[in-house]
């Protein structure tokens, strides 16, 4: 079910995809929405509860004022408290989400039983000479028409956001005669390269500042993440367990019934 709430005036959308079992948090990658875990939710059943909010400027969810990691982790214990989930839960996420999952956890151990990190490393230093995101800055936000934005977005814009551009109507801009003014994207070029520069640096300390027991589901030609990388992450983090699976940095929609079994077998055991 759709839902949204109200953070200091701006809306945070979420997918609550229901179940009586426990409460799994999930927090999804850049340029992506909440609704990237329908899969998860329906290959984990009734046993759980997944919930995936569009994180700020993402998806059904408004832009914010920064993109810090600060923002993001007010934003999920936001959403807990608007659920009345005041013990402790799972939170699972994947890239910028598995980031964000980390930091919540080591702000708020309290809140956090059990974390999933989803080739989300902890060390981030992009290299300038393969600017892996420069195509962002050639992004336009809106066009008249969906056809219009695809071939704006090119090749590989498209791939990312062809599933996901979002009409200009209901309560968004509408054009003098009422009808749609367009299309968007489901998130702002600049917000993305700002949330991509506030990633960047050394997140060791959120790493090993919670304690809950973790998984590390990793995709081993991962780019983002090095195998030297995450055999660190599991050597130095207790109570750390380690999911490898063949596939890059995008593994879990690459391989998603290992994804979904991993995480299943690791959910099992808590």
């Amino acid at each position: 079910m759709r839902n949204e709430l109200k953070i200091d005036g701006r809306t945070l959308a979420y997918t609550d995809f229901g179940g009586t079992g426990r409460p799994l948090l999930a927090l999804h990658g850049g340029m992506s929405e909440g609704a990237a875990f329908t899969g998860l939710a329906a290959a984990l059943g009734d046993e759980w509860r997944v919930i995936a909010p569009d994180q700020r400027g993402h998806g059904d969810s408004d832009r914010a004022p920064d993109y810090r990691r600060e923002g993001y982790v007010a934003d999920a214990v936001a959403l807990l408290d608007h659920l009345d989930l005041r013990e402790p839960v799972t939170v699972l996420g994947y890239s910028l989400g598995g980031l964000n999952a980390v930091h919540l956890a080591a702000a708020h151990p309290d809140r956090v039983g059990a974390l999933i990190s989803v080739d989300a490393t902890v060390q981030i230093h992009p290299d300038e000479s393969s600017d892996w995101f420069g195509f962002l800055r050639g992004l336009v936000y809106t066009a008249p028409t969906r056809e219009e934005l695809l071939e704006a977005a090119g090749p590989l814009g498209a791939q990312i956001v062809g599933q996901a551009l979002r009409p200009l109507a209901g309560g968004s801009p509408r054009t003098e005669s009422g009808g749609s003014s367009g299309w968007r994207l489901p998130f702002h070029p600049q917000d993305q390269l700002d949330s991509i520069e506030g990633c960047r640096g050394d997140h060791w300390d959120a790493w090993l500042g919670s304690d809950c027991p973790a998984l590390l589901v990793h995709g081993t030609r991962s780019e983002a993440l090095p195998q030297e990388v995450a055999d660190a992450m599991v050597a130095r983090r207790p109570r750390t367990s380690y999911a490898p699976l063949e596939g890059d940095h995008f593994v879990p929609f690459q391989d998603p019934d290992g994804f979904h079994e991993a995480v299943r077998k690791f959910l099992a055991g808590l």
